[in-house]
């Protein structure tokens, strides 16, 4: 669903795209669920000034929200970043599925063992497979290339992401996240700040 919004005494018009835009290969966890709120640049009539960006992606970190599922321990959160592109050549169209065009958003999940994050890679058992697999933090972002002269873009990804290790004893984590357009620029990686999840 897509829904057009105005902003007042502004130069952008927005659309709210909800549900499951990005998704991750079969080897993740769970479904990614996000929401995207992309802000289109239009220029009219050359009364109103243009917005511009660099081509390489930026984004920034907005927050992190814990979902509470009733479970008593901490399954899930949203983590929202911000972004601009300034030719608005972000997405992988349903085609694009092989490397470098398979992912556009990189995650990485860190734990502090003894004071010091390092990187971790969560395992779980794969239905599908019936193995021992390994969770792909990582995603697709579809097209989001606007119509008209003007292609910049900026915006918000909020993505539901799994936070809990339950293989590790240790309770403090961050990640960081970064992504890459159709050219194959990178962005500047993000890092969270640091989360303490509720293991049991």
């Amino acid at each position: 669903m897509a829904e057009l919004l105005f902003v007042r005494d502004a130069i952008l018009s927005t659309f709210a795209i909800f549900g499951d835009q990005i998704t991750r290969s079969m080897k993740t966890f769970s479904k990614l669920h996000l929401f995207l709120l992309l802000s289109f640049v239009f220029t009219f009539s050359g009364c109103m000034k243009k917005e511009e960006f660099p081509v390489e992606p930026q984004i920034a970190f907005s927050s992190f929200v814990k979902i509470i599922d009733g479970s008593g321990i901490d399954n899930r959160g949203v983590l929202e970043i911000s972004y601009t592109d300034g030719d608005g050549d972000i997405g992988l169209s349903q085609g694009d599925t092989l490397p470098p065009y398979d992912y556009n958003f990189f995650m990485k999940y860190y734990e502090k063992q003894n004071g010091v994050f390092k990187e971790v890679f969560i395992t779980y058992f794969n239905e599908y497979t019936q193995m021992i697999d390994t969770l792909d933090m990582n995603a697709r972002i579809p097209v989001l290339t606007p119509p008209g002269r003007n292609k910049a873009i900026k915006g918000i990804i909020q993505d539901t992401i799994f936070i809990n290790n339950y293989d590790s004893p240790y309770d403090t984590i961050r990640f960081e996240v970064f992504i890459k357009d159709r050219a194959l620029h990178e962005s500047n990686t993000v890092t969270t700040p640091e989360i303490v999840i509720k293991k049991q």
